[in-house]
C-alpha cells in the first residue's frame, strides 16, 4: 500500500488563505461533509487550511435550507452560479455516479478543483476524460475514497512490512448494507447497484494489501435486483504469485465488514474496512499477539479533505494517497467485473 509522490506540480507557491470549499449537491453525504469541514474549520490543525463557503443545488430552497443548517455562507439555485463565483476554489460532488464525470469537467474547465465522491465514475472512459481534463487544466481533482487517506493504511502497511504474518497468501474483505429504499442505488440509470457504491471499498482493500498489482485472473458472479442491476456480488482475484483474494458486497444484507489479511505466519483482522476500528494480529496458534488502535478522528473525512486542500495549495493534480494511476486501475477492474456480469447502465 506505498503512496506514490504527488505528480504534476505546476509550482512550489502555496496559496494565501483557507481553502475556500462548495459542495455541489444536497445529499445525505454532502452533509457528512459539511459537518466535517465545519468542524475542521474549529480545529487548530485545520482552520487555517480549509473553509466551508458555500452550496450547490437545482433546488434553491433545498440549497439555502442546506446552508442555514450548516452556517454556510453563500447558496446557489443553480450550478451555474457556482461555476461563475471566482471565491470558490475547491467542489466537492455529492451527486450520483452518473453526473460525476460531467460536472468534475465543468468544475475544473470553470477553474476549480475538485474532491469527487467514489465510484469517481461510472467507468474507465469517464474516468480517462476527468483525468485528461485535470491534467489540461492543471486543476486539482481527487477521488474522494476515504479510506486511502485514513492513517488506518498506514498502520496495517506498517504490520505487513514487519513480517508479523510472513508472506501474505490470501485476503478477503466484505461490506454491505441493506440500502434497496435509496432509489439512486437500485437505478440502472444513475448506476446503482452494490459494486459501485460499497463494493469499491474492499476492492480497495484489496488493492492497498496488494500495492496495486493487478490481477492475473477473475473469478465472479453476482445476483441481480429486480431493476437489473447487482444486489449482491463475490469477486475473487488471482495474483501471479499465487495469492487469492477474495471481495464481496451486497445492498441487501448486513455484513460483519472484515478485512482479513493472511500470512504464512499468522493473519491480520481488520474491523469495519469502510472506517478501519482496530487492527488485530494473530500468530500461527491463532493467538492474538498484538492490537493497533485507530487515532482518535473527527469524523474520518477530514483526511481526505486535507490532502485534496493541500494538493490544490501546492498546484497539484492530483493527491498521493489517491494518485489518478490508482483511481484509474480501478475503474478498470469495476469495468472488467461488469463486463464479465454483462451489466451495462444506459448512460454507457
Amino acid at each position: 500500500m506505498a503512496d506514490s509522490a504527488m505528480a504534476n506540480t505546476s509550482s512550489d507557491t502555496m496559496t494565501d488563505g483557507p481553502v475556500a470549499i462548495a459542495i455541489l449537491g444536497a445529499g445525505r453525504i454532502a452533509h457528512s461533509m459539511a459537518a466535517t469541514i465545519r468542524t475542521m474549520m474549529a480545529d487548530p490543525r485545520y482552520s487555517d487550511l480549509v473553509s466551508l463557503y458555500a452550496v450547490a443545488s437545482r433546488d434553491g430552497g433545498r440549497a439555502r435550507e442546506f446552508a442555514d443548517r450548516h452556517s454556510i455562507p453563500v447558496s446557489y439555485g443553480s450550478y451555474d452560479e457556482l461555476l461563475a463565483d471566482p471565491r470558490v476554489d475547491l467542489v466537492y460532488i455529492a451527486t450520483p455516479h452518473s453526473l460525476h464525470s460531467e460536472q468534475s469537467i465543468m468544475c475544473m474547465r470553470a477553474g476549480k478543483g475538485v474532491l469527487v465522491e467514489k465510484a469517481f465514475t461510472v467507468n474507465a472512459d469517464q474516468a480517462r476524460n476527468v483525468i485528461a481534463v485535470s491534467r489540461e487544466t492543471g486543476m486539482t481533482c481527487v477521488e474522494a475514497i476515504w479510506t486511502r487517506f485514513m492513517p488506518s493504511r498506514r498502520i496495517i502497511d506498517d504490520v505487513i512490512s514487519s513480517g508479523a504474518i510472513g508472506e501474505i497468501q490470501s485476503i478477503e474483505a466484505n461490506l454491505g448494507y441493506p440500502t434497496t429504499g435509496k432509489a439512486r442505488l437500485t437505478d440502472p440509470r444513475l448506476a446503482g447497484g452494490a459494486l459501485l457504491d460499497v463494493g469499491v471499498y474492499p476492492l480497495n482493500f484489496i488493492d492497498m494489501v496488494m500495492e496495486g498489482r493487478p490481477a492475473a485472473r477473475i473469478d465472479t458472479t453476482m445476483s441481480a435486483y429486480r431493476t437489473g442491476v447487482d444486489a449482491q456480488n463475490s469477486m475473487t482475484l488471482w495474483y501471479e504469485d499465487g495469492t487469492m483474494a477474495v471481495a464481496t458486497s451486497s445492498m441487501t444484507s448486513v455484513t460483519d465488514r472484515i478485512g482479513s489479511i493472511r500470512g504464512t505466519d499468522g493473519y491480520i483482522l481488520c474491523r469495519n474496512i469502510n472506517n478501519v476500528e482496530s487492527v488485530e494480529v494473530f500468530d500461527g496458534s491463532h493467538q492474538l499477539v498484538d492490537t493497533h488502535e485507530i487515532p482518535a478522528q473527527l469524523t474520518g473525512y477530514e483526511y481526505e479533505v486535507a490532502a485534496t486542500a493541500t494538493a490544490l495549495r501546492a498546484h497539484a493534480t492530483e493527491c498521493p494517497e489517491m494518485p489518478h494511476a490508482d483511481t484509474l486501475r480501478m475503474m478498470e477492474l469495476m469495468d472488467r467485473i461488469r463486463g464479465e456480469w454483462g451489466l451495462r447502465y444506459p448512460c454507457e
